[in-house]
């Protein structure tokens, strides 16, 4: 049986960042809904419009890192489309164990739909990564891509991925991050010119693309997340810069 876990309390006048904007905590995750809600179906396209196709080599990088093994269990989180999920499922291999997840009804729907056209069937659920719905101990692998920064309380879901991982496990946060400093001018001008008009464009939604490029200046820099994900209890934290900062995938490992 799992065994029970404080509860947080709720800080009912906390505010938190929604990019740029300051809000209320308790507003931020329907805000983060909306935008995911609005760019669910171009989603993919959009990534690959963004990043140049360069997101996929960072997917890439992270399946290698992640070494999974046949009969493993592998928990996806902030899967939305389910890059990563298909990989993990074909490495695990019929006595594995991959779960799809997300807290984005609409991501989550996309990514299932894609995975069985593709003949993939692996478990689906909707679920907040602050409060994971899983016993501890019981995964491999976790990972999130893509999605921490969206997260209101990083902290708490960093000690959600660390309880839900065995002893021995590790995890893998693939997430945008802080740019080397001669780059810093033309990435600025790219993410806050160029990124929402081709969200205006291509998803009819400029508005969700300038949240995207905001959220990704307001989330840690990698000694920073470094730094919250040993204060978790993770050990062996690393991290991997990518295209000069514009990702960096950090991984941690579960030792107690």
């Amino acid at each position: 049986m799992e065994k029970q876990r404080p509860q947080h309390p709720t800080a009912q006048h906390a505010d938190t960042h929604f990019g740029f904007q300051t809000v209320a905590e308790s507003e931020k995750a329907g805000k983060v809904a909306q935008v995911f809600h609005s760019v669910a179906n171009n989603y993919d396209i959009m990534n690959d419009l963004m990043s140049g196709g360069l997101h996929r080599i960072w997917k890439a990088f992270t399946i290698g890192r992640a070494a999974v093994r046949p009969g493993m269990k592998v928990l996806d989180i902030a899967a939305g489309t389910g890059d990563l999920t298909k990989t993990f499922a074909r490495q695990a291999g019929a006595d594995g164990e991959v779960w799809h997840t997300d807290i984005n009804s609409s991501m989550l729907r996309v990514g299932r739909d894609r995975l069985q056209d593709k003949g993939i069937i692996t478990p689906v659920a909707v679920c907040d990564a602050e409060h994971l719905p899983f016993p501890d101990g019981y995964f491999d692998r976790v990972s999130v891509a893509f999605g921490l920064r969206n997260m209101t309380h990083k902290d708490r879901a960093l000690a959600e991925m660390k309880r839900v991982l065995r002893p021995g496990g590790k995890l893998l946060v693939l997430e945008f991050s802080r740019v080397a400093k001669p780059l810093q001018a033309p990435y600025d001008w790219y993410s806050f010119n160029i990124l929402p008009r081709i969200g205006k464009f291509v998803a009819k939604d400029e508005e969700s693309y300038r949240y995207l490029a905001e959220s990704i200046r307001m989330h840690p820099d990698q000694d920073t997340l470094a730094d919250m994900m040993r204060e978790v209890g993770l050990e062996r934290v690393q991290y991997f810069n990518l295209t000069a900062g514009v990702a960096a995938l950090h991984e941690g490992i579960r030792l107690d």
